[in-house]
């Protein structure tokens, strides 16, 4: 079978350190079931009729799958995972062994079919009216699958300085410039603190920042 392979794709699997044979075998059945194959941040991404349906993740301890509308998927298995309490869509497969990714391709394939399906009927997940959270962001999750510590520490968050945080990422529709809001604040994310906490200690009124810090600052 005859198919396009994104040369940025190419370069991408080149370039990996660890999961390459596990992230070409993933490819290959992407592209065996007619998905298009797209770069889109920062991943392989696989398409069906101009829409995203697929992404390709290669962490430290694991490549996955992700699935976008996954939540739509008949698993009886129970093989697909969810990235967090709060994602209502996005359903991923974990591989550490292409052999095993080989041994499982027919599953893995009906997977993609029923993605395929659901896409020309037009079906995707949508938002209960009583869900009042903000989805997460696809590249909230990408880093999430990459530091399973900093998904962990934004889950601890009160739902409030959750929420704050989701609204910062969420302003923009630019990928790239949500990847650099997530990565600014992500050491913030990590001690546990929301984005108007108190950081430096000198706050008068913890654990809100008060201000205090601008009077130590030197021209």
């Amino acid at each position: 079978m005859t198919y396009f392979k994104h040369p940025q794709v190419d370069a991408y699997i080149q370039a990996l350190d660890r999961w390459k044979a596990e992230t070409s075998a993933m490819r290959e059945i992407l592209l065996d079931c007619g998905l298009t194959e797209d770069w889109k941040w920062r991943q392989p991404c696989y398409t069906f009729d101009g829409t995203n349906q697929i992404i390709l993740g290669n962490f430290k301890d694991v490549a996955v799958m992700s699935f976008l509308n996954g939540s739509l998927l008949e698993d009886p298995e129970g093989w697909l995972v969810r990235p967090g309490e709060h994602s209502m869509s996005v359903r991923f497969l974990r591989f550490t062994d292409a052999d095993d990714i080989r041994i499982k391709a027919d599953r893995i394939k009906a997977f993609v079919r029923e993605t395929i399906r659901h896409a020309q009927a037009g079906r995707k997940v949508e938002n209960r009216p009583e869900d009042t959270h903000i989805p997460l962001p696809q590249e909230l999750l990408i880093r999430f699958q990459e530091d399973p510590a900093f998904e962990h520490s934004f889950q601890t968050l009160t739902p409030g300085r959750q929420r704050a945080y989701l609204i910062f990422f969420t302003a923009t529709k630019t990928p790239s410039t949500r990847f650099t809001r997530i990565d600014k604040y992500r050491s913030r994310i990590l001690e546990g603190k929301g984005m108007n906490d108190c950081v430096c200690g000198m706050s008068k009124r913890m654990p809100g920042c008060d201000g205090s810090h601008r009077q130590f600052k030197t021209s």
